[in-house]
Order: C-alpha cells, then structure tokens, then sequence
C-alpha cells in the first residue's frame, strides 16, 4: 500500500471529454494517483470509468485538462514520438474488459511474445520472458493453442499474461472479475492482490463491492454525470449507502412484514437490510 508521500504516478487536472464532441465521459475530473496504490474506480456503468482507463494508457485524449504521467505530460504529439510511447508503452500495461479485443495472434505464445518483440529484445530473452510468465500464470500447457479456441476465463489469463510479460509499473484493468466463472474471479482477485504486494501499481474500474476491500486500498467513486464526488478507503465508501444510492451503485427494494418494513440494498452483489417499525 502506497503512503501519502509516495511519488505520484499520475497526475491528472481538470480532464474533460466527450466522444464525438457531443456524448460527455469524464467533467472535470482531477486525481492523484501514487506509486505503489492499488486504486478502484467505481460508479455505475457509462459513468466514465473506463474512459479514464483509456485516457491514462494514452488511447484516448481529454478535450480539456491535463494528464502527467512519470513527470511527464502525455498528450498526442507526445506520444508520437518513438522514444517517449516505447516508454510510456513499456511501463503501463491495460488488460481490457473484453479479453477477444486484446488477444489477436495464432499462438498463445506468439501472443505473450508480441509485447518483448516489439520492444526490440533478443529472440532469448524474450523466449525466456515468455515462459517465465506462462508459469506464473500456470498456463504452460497453452502455449501452442489457438487463443479463439480457449475458454473465457483461460483467454483472461492469456490477455494478462500478454501484459505482465512487459513487467509494466502500472497495470489498468477494466471490470477484471466481469463475466469470468466463480474460480477464475477468485484466482483474478489473488492475483491482483499479489501483484500489489509485489509494488505494482494497479488501477481497476469494477462493480464488484463485495472484493473491494481486496483489489483496493482507495476507491475513487464517479456519479453519472461524470465527475469523482468521492474517495476514500474501501471501508468508509462501503459504510456510506447514502453515496452508493446516489451513484447508482445499490438500490433500495422495500417490502412489508405485516407491521414491519424491510429495504434491501441491492446491487453489484452488495447487500445491506434496513429495518424500520
């Protein structure tokens, strides 16, 4: 977990942006984010979490704003320059939502290897590199397998293998637990959870509350209108239903029992009972 004097990561100021000039994603939206945290965005969907996602790995720039990243500003012009994108590329790794929009080779080798290639090692170490992370990610057996053949959840840990074959600082995930089969979420969990111990610094947009106290040490909460309104520890955003209903993260369900009133709070698996006589 990163202290409140740990270096700051990114640094973003006054980020507004809107697709196609006219359907707003992120108002004004400014964070800090130091090295070392393990960080939730949280909000309910089209809120701009994964927009921002897109803005801090630089597929996508704000309309207005600012956006630092290792003490430098990451804009279009910069990144178009070989020397700065090969290494602001080689030390933020973005594992999407949806693992088929990010795995694309024959093999799954070839896809781990597509990363270090392009980075301009040798054949060697990039072999080396490559079965390293097949291990770690206990899917050696894989290897010469065609990804479209594989299962969602093997296709995720194909995608984040792909990315941690980069040894990246920084690792964004979008909904990493979304649509994967109970073991595959609890395997994703640990491994972010190691991945922070280790020092990463891990960004992730989710909906899952009931692990937020494991993927995370801050979460920053966005309201449908795209701004942050909140953050805090996972424990104090969670204890605040006021918050979590006003951003549409639970809802509130209420049914009677003869003289008694019972509201449910539902949502992202998050629930909470409220009595009144």
């Amino acid at each position: 977990m990163a202290t409140e004097n740990a270096t700051p990561i990114f640094a973003c100021s006054g980020l507004s942006y809107a697709y196609l000039e006219r359907f707003p994603a992120l108002d004004d939206v400014s964070l800090t984010i130091r090295r070392g945290e393990k960080i939730a965005l949280i909000g309910a969907n089209g809120c701009g979490k994964s927009t921002l996602l897109k803005v801090l790995d630089g597929l996508v720039f704000p309309d207005t704003g600012t956006y630092r990243a290792f003490d430098a500003a990451v804009t279009e012009e910069n990144l178009e320059d070989e020397q700065f994108s090969r290494g602001f590329r080689s030390r933020v790794g973005f594992v999407f939502q949806n693992s088929d929009a990010q795995v694309f080779s024959p093999t799954v080798r070839e896809e781990i290897a597509f990363g270090p290639l392009n980075m301009g090692l040798t054949r060697d170490q990039v072999n080396a590199r490559v079965d390293d992370t097949l291990t770690m990610l206990d899917i050696t057996d894989l290897a010469e397998r065609a990804p479209y053949q594989l299962s969602g959840g093997q296709k995720k840990r194909v995608a984040i293998a792909s990315v941690l074959v980069m040894n990246p600082e920084v690792l964004l995930f979008d909904e990493p637990t979304a649509s994967l089969d109970p073991r595959t979420q609890q395997w994703l969990v640990e491994l972010i959870a190691e991945l922070g111990a280790a020092g990463k610094t891990i960004v992730l947009a989710t909906h899952d509350l009931d692990r937020l106290e494991v993927l995370a040490d801050r979460c920053i909460v966005f309201s449908e209108d795209h701004r942050v309104v909140a953050e805090g520890p996972p424990a104090r955003i969670l204890a605040d239903l006021d918050l979590l209903l006003s951003v549409n993260l639970v809802h509130e369900h209420r049914h009677a029992h003869g003289p008694v009133v019972h509201s449910h709070l539902h949502g992202a698996e998050h629930h909470v009972d409220r009595h009144s006589g």
